[in-house]
C-alpha cells in the first residue's frame, strides 16, 4: 500500500487512522465541536459540511474553514459535502458542488476533499484536478445506505474511484445480513491484493457492520470514522472506544 501524506500524518501505514466528524448546523455548534476534538484521539478531522446552514455561501464557508484551522492547529482537515442522495443532509447542484470544493482548495484551510463517484463527471475532474493543483488530498467515495452489493461490484466501484485519479478510495454499504460484512470485507482485501496500491477506506455501516470498522488492519483499510458529538453514519462508535481496540489489535499484530 502507498503511503498518503496529509501533513504530518501517514495514511497506509500503521493502525487504521481515525477520522473524527463535525457536524454542527451553525457556526457556533461546528467550532463548539472543534474545541472539543482536543479531548478525542482523531487522526483526521472531517468537516461535514452539508449539515451546514449556510455552506452555499462560499465566503462563509471560507470563514469557517479559517476558524476551524485557528482551533485544530495542524490537525489535517477534510472537507466533506455529502449529496442527500449518498446520505447526506442536502441536495446539491453540480455547480454548487465545485463551487464549494474550490472554495475549500482555495482557502488554503482544508488539506483534503471527498469526491463521490457518482457525481457529475465534468465536474468530478474539475474538483479533482484543482484539488490536485493546490496539493490537497483526493478522497473519492461512494455509500449505500440501501444494501450491500456483491463483492465484484464493490471492486468496480473501487476501480472506476482509482482511475478517476483519487489518491484514497472509500466506499460505505449497508449490510442486511452478517454475509454482507464478509463480502465488503472481501472485496477490501481482494482490491489491496490485486488492483491499487492506493490506501482504501472501507466499511460496513449499522451495528452488524461495526467489525469492520475495526479490522482494517487485517483486511486493507487504512482509515475509519469514530464519533465525536454526533454520528456522521450508522454504526461509528466512540473516537475513544475506537482507539482502544485498535490499539490492542495494532500492538497484538507486530
Amino acid at each position: 500500500m502507498n503511503k498518503i501524506y496529509i501533513r504530518d500524518l501517514i495514511i497506509g501505514e500503521g493502525r487504521p487512522k481515525i477520522c473524527v466528524p463535525i457536524c454542527g448546523k451553525n457556526q457556533e455548534e461546528i467550532l463548539g465541536e472543534a474545541e472539543k476534538i482536543h479531548e478525542l484521539p482523531a487522526d483526521v478531522v472531517e468537516w461535514r459540511a452539508d449539515w451546514y446552514d449556510d455552506i452555499f455561501d462560499v465566503a462563509s464557508l471560507q470563514k469557517i474553514l479559517e476558524a476551524l484551522r485557528g482551533i485544530l492547529g495542524e490537525k489535517p482537515i477534510l472537507f466533506t459535502f455529502r449529496s442527500i442522495q449518498e446520505g447526506g443532509e442536502k441536495a446539491v447542484r453540480p455547480e454548487q458542488y465545485f463551487a464549494m470544493n474550490l472554495a475549500a482548495c482555495e482557502s488554503g484551510y482544508a488539506d483534503a476533499v471527498d469526491v463521490e463517484l457518482f457525481m457529475d463527471k465534468k465536474v468530478k475532474k474539475s474538483i479533482i484536478d484543482v484539488a490536485h493543483r493546490y496539493e490537497k488530498t483526493v478522497i473519492a467515495s461512494n455509500h449505500d445506505f440501501i444494501k450491500t452489493p456483491d463483492k465484484d461490484e464493490i471492486i468496480r466501484r473501487l476501480i472506476l474511484m482509482d482511475e478517476m485519479d483519487a489518491d484514497i478510495l472509500k466506499i460505505a454499504v449497508m449490510p442486511k445480513k452478517k454475509s454482507d460484512v464478509l463480502e465488503l470485507l472481501g472485496a477490501t482485501e481482494e482490491m489491496e491484493r490485486l488492483y491499487t496500491e492506493k490506501p482504501l477506506v472501507t466499511m460496513s455501516m449499522g451495528p452488524l457492520g461495526l467489525i469492520s470498522r475495526l479490522s482494517g488492519e487485517t483486511f486493507g483499510s487504512a482509515m475509519t470514522f469514530g464519533a465525536g458529538e454526533k454520528v456522521s453514519a450508522p454504526g461509528q462508535m466512540p473516537a475513544k472506544q475506537l482507539k482502544l481496540v485498535l490499539d490492542a489489535i495494532h500492538e497484538n499484530m507486530e
